[in-house]
């Protein structure tokens, strides 16, 4: 059997999270939270409407990943320039974000596959859209499944890789 060769481009840190896809590896931004509201990301030294004084247009779709507590969200709606409501009550006073584009640029969820630091179960969504749970996946190896979510995981440390 030929051996193949895994050439990725990009990579990401995933955060398990049943409320959204992996995101793209485009940050648009990394600031942090200056409010607590539920279900919301409030930031009032960023723009992140499509107007204004250095707008990021954050996208309904966008991801959010909380650094500070390894919580994942998606933006449902952009409320105002200092203002997103998301899928999730992920973020807390003085949390640290990164959001990143909910897609690649053609606005579709790229798959990618999976690299497994420490070793453990995963439930994944496929990019056929199936769920799987795949048992004891072995630590410092590839899953070779296009993947689109992480739902959950005993397993830490996964990269994301396109």
């Amino acid at each position: 059997m030929p051996n193949l060769k895994l050439q990725v481009s990009r990579a990401l840190k995933v955060i398990p999270s049943a409320n959204t896809n992996i995101p793209m590896p485009n940050v648009i931004v990394s600031s942090t939270a200056t409010a607590t509201t539920a279900n919301k990301l409030v930031d009032s030294t960023k723009n992140f409407s499509s107007s204004g004084v250095n707008p990021l247009n954050i996208q309904v779709g966008d991801i959010v990943y909380n650094t500070s507590v390894a919580g994942a969200a998606m933006v449902t709606n952009v409320d105002s320039a200092t203002n997103l409501t998301l899928n999730a009550n992920i973020m807390g006073l003085t949390n640290a974000y990164t959001l990143y584009s909910g897609t690649n640029t053609t606005g579709s969820v790229e798959p990618c596959v999976l690299y497994i630091g420490v070793g453990g179960d995963l439930n994944v969504t496929t990019a056929g859209g199936d769920v799987v749970n795949f048992v004891g996946v072995s630590a410092g190896t590839f899953l070779p499944v296009q993947v689109i979510k992480v739902n959950s995981a005993s397993a830490a440390d996964i990269i994301a890789l396109w």
